[in-house]
């Protein structure tokens, strides 16, 4: 499917689509769109999926996009300042996203499920959620990314340890845990927390990390 990202505060993505291309889009974020496209809710994985869904923060539905014609053309957005990043499902492997980092995934096969975190404290101290959204397949999904990306690439037992609410997006092979940083002095005057994110790279190949640099809902003052 054919598409440009647009803008750099607070970009967009305007696809256009052939003839029975079909898109997932997070729930409110189709901006636009013209004649010859048709949208519905769905529900990934059923009944089940809405629950794991909204467990894990996310709407228990999704827009689901259908190009019913030729020169039909849609729009896609995020409801925050950031970056809006491609992730290549056949090239990078399946992508796990942080809540409110998906934006929209199509292509053959696309399964966008819900997967448990691997250890539990990830899930509790390290501000990803037990919970986290998986999309495997064939196919492109885009990432958001709150703020500004700072993209990683992390080979074989690598690690990278990140403050709560600024991961975003990592390859499936990579492993997550949470690592104490030190004195409650550091939790009360330093702004980090006792815990932070543990991130290692999978034992064969290599794996990506997309952080952003600004910890999701948090509100951008401009001078005006």
């Amino acid at each position: 499917m054919q598409y440009d990202i647009n803008g750099t505060i607070a970009p967009c993505v305007r696809f256009d689509p052939s003839a029975g291309e079909t898109a997932w889009v997070s729930s409110g974020g189709l901006m636009s769109y013209t004649d010859g496209i048709a949208w519905q809710i769905k529900v990934p994985g059923g009944a089940g999926g809405a629950v794991r869904r909204m467990l894990a923060g996310e709407g228990a539905g999704l827009t689901f996009v259908t190009a019913e014609r030729d020169a039909g053309r849609f729009t896609v957005t995020a409801s925050e300042p950031g970056r809006i990043v491609p992730w290549s499902l056949d090239e990078d492997g399946p992508v796990v996203t942080t809540r409110g980092a998906f934006l929209a995934a199509w292509g053959a096969d696309v399964d966008i499920d819900v997967t448990i975190a691997r250890r539990a404290g990830a899930a509790i101290f390290g501000g990803a959620g037990l919970l986290l959204q998986k999309i495997s397949g064939r196919g492109s999904a885009l990432v958001h990314v709150s703020g500004d990306l700072d993209e990683r690439t992390l080979g074989p037992g690598e690690e990278l340890t990140v403050s709560t609410g600024n991961l975003a997006a990592f390859s499936r092979d990579v492993d997550y845990d949470i690592v104490a940083v030190g004195s409650v002095g550091k939790f009360f005057f330093g702004g980090e927390g006792l815990f932070m994110t543990k991130l290692t790279g999978p034992q064969h190949g290599q794996g990506r990390v997309l952080l952003q640099t600004l910890k999701r809902g948090v509100t951008v003052a401009t001078k005006g």
